[in-house]
């Protein structure tokens, strides 16, 4: 029955809290333009602490695409499918993805699919080797990794 009532912050109020907002972890332009809906400014304001955001280097892309990369790969084993996907999705030029792709090492890459599907394959009781296979593949495109490299690692795990 009642909206409940926005605070009102000025803009330096609020230029603050999107500092603290970014400090806290990197954030891309999508997230920072989301999180000042949420606020009602009038475009100006908007433009203005965008500005001072990035000259005072609080967003940063190329940043924001290298540790978002990095840390998908690390903690969420993702493949770079999934990340590329994923950043394009949060409006991240081609150029900064690609920058960001340059922090998964290649070795570790590898090294990282061989692990998760020999983890999962484990895990897996199906006798039937086909369907065993096809599970794995699964598995591995949702985490985004490229097929020819999946059904390669997949053949030599599963045999």
């Amino acid at each position: 029955m009642f909206g409940k009532k926005k605070k009102s912050f000025t803009v330096d109020e609020l230029k603050r809290k999107l500092e603290n907002y970014c400090v806290y972890q990197d954030r891309c332009h999508k997230e920072v333009e989301q999180k000042m809906r949420e606020y009602n400014l009038i475009p100006e304001a908007r433009e203005l602490i965008l500005l001072s955001l990035m000259k005072d280097n609080f967003l940063n892309e190329e940043r924001f695409s290298k540790s978002f990369a990095r840390g998908k790969f690390r903690i969420k084993s993702w493949g770079k499918q999934r990340i590329v996907r994923e950043l394009k999705f949060k409006d991240i030029s081609a150029y900064n993805i690609k920058t960001a792709l340059k922090e998964i090492d290649e070795t570790e890459y590898i090294a990282t699919i061989y692990r998760i599907t020999e983890n999962r394959n484990a895990v897996i009781s199906e006798p039937n080797i086909y369907k065993r296979k096809k599970k794995l593949i699964d598995f591995l495109m949702r985490k985004g990794f490229e097929s020819e490299l999946i059904y390669k690692v997949v053949n030599e795990v599963v045999s």
